[in-house]
């Protein structure tokens, strides 16, 4: 297999996929995930679709594994993009799991993947619109911890505590979190001459959002759609659409930020259209 530029998409699920299918021609496409029998598929039928295809499975979780995964990227040629849609939801996990794999398991992609990018590379990393939805402000130093304590440290930190935060509450924090981590890492990333941006998707049709829209909070989720000035559920070619946006050469100027895309429904709950108790 000859170096080609490399891709490397971590999640496979919709999203990922969506992800994978349009950034993939061309490249290598390294697919990671946790689920080996979903990535196993996955990968058949990117293959069947023309896509040159390596796999690996992958505990975002653990340093080690994260570390392998880049260091196998690299290996296959420049890693010129990085899609990291790897999480768990709220009603999938404890809290203590959304925080090992939504906070620390992002933290740990952008230190390892930011050492191996390719000069003129991307990142991305979806976050969510729950990051935006914080029912209070945070502290400045709260804010400071965590977006610059090193990943090995982060699920230490005194207000992380697995056992007292709820997923419910574990969730928005930690996508929260995520937007701090990409915009303190865009300056290392900088000084590879790379960019890493993040998304907060809204209510996207995806096996994670339907499960949602199924569970305690559905009845809330459809009210915030029907509510958004789109009053449509996501896709995850917008998602995709979104990611091609920040991995590309047309946001060459665009690092460190994160681009809302949630059909408008958190510009409905901060203009009085819709509350949090709807």
């Amino acid at each position: 297999m000859g170096r080609t530029d490399v891709v490397v998409v971590i999640g496979v699920g919709g999203m990922g996929q969506a992800i994978a299918r349009r950034q993939g021609p061309g490249r290598t496409l390294v697919l990671a995930d946790f689920d080996e029998k979903l990535l196993t598929a996955v990968a058949e039928e990117s293959r069947g679709q023309g896509h040159t295809v390596v796999t690996h499975t992958v505990d975002v979780s653990a340093r080690a594994p994260v570390a392998a995964l880049a260091e196998a990227a690299v290996e296959l040629g420049p890693v010129v993009q990085v899609a990291h849609t790897a999480g768990l939801s709220p009603v999938q996990a404890s809290g203590k799991a959304v925080l090992a794999v939504d906070l620390l398991g992002t933290a740990l992609v952008l230190e390892e993947f930011g050492r191996v990018i390719a000069p003129g590379g991307a990142g991305v990393v979806i976050s969510s619109m729950a990051g935006h939805m914080l029912p209070g402000a945070l502290a400045p130093e709260t804010e400071r911890a965590l977006a610059h304590t090193p990943a090995d440290d982060l699920l230490a930190l005194p207000f992380l505590d697995p056992d007292t935060l709820s997923a419910q509450e574990a969730y928005p924090l930690s996508k929260y979190a995520n937007r701090l981590r990409v915009q303190a890492a865009s300056t290392s990333w900088g000084e590879r001459g790379a960019r890493v941006n993040s998304i907060s998707p809204g209510v996207v049709s995806t096996p994670m959002g339907r499960q949602e829209l199924a569970g305690g909070s559905g009845r809330t989720m459809r009210a915030m759609v029907e509510a958004s000035g789109t009053g449509r559920l996501g896709t995850p070619e917008d998602i995709a659409a979104a990611a091609a946006f920040l991995l590309g050469p047309d946001a060459s100027f665009v690092t460190g930020t994160d681009l809302l895309v949630d059909g408008g429904v958190v510009a409905a709950v901060r203009s009085g259209r819709l509350t949090r108790g709807d």
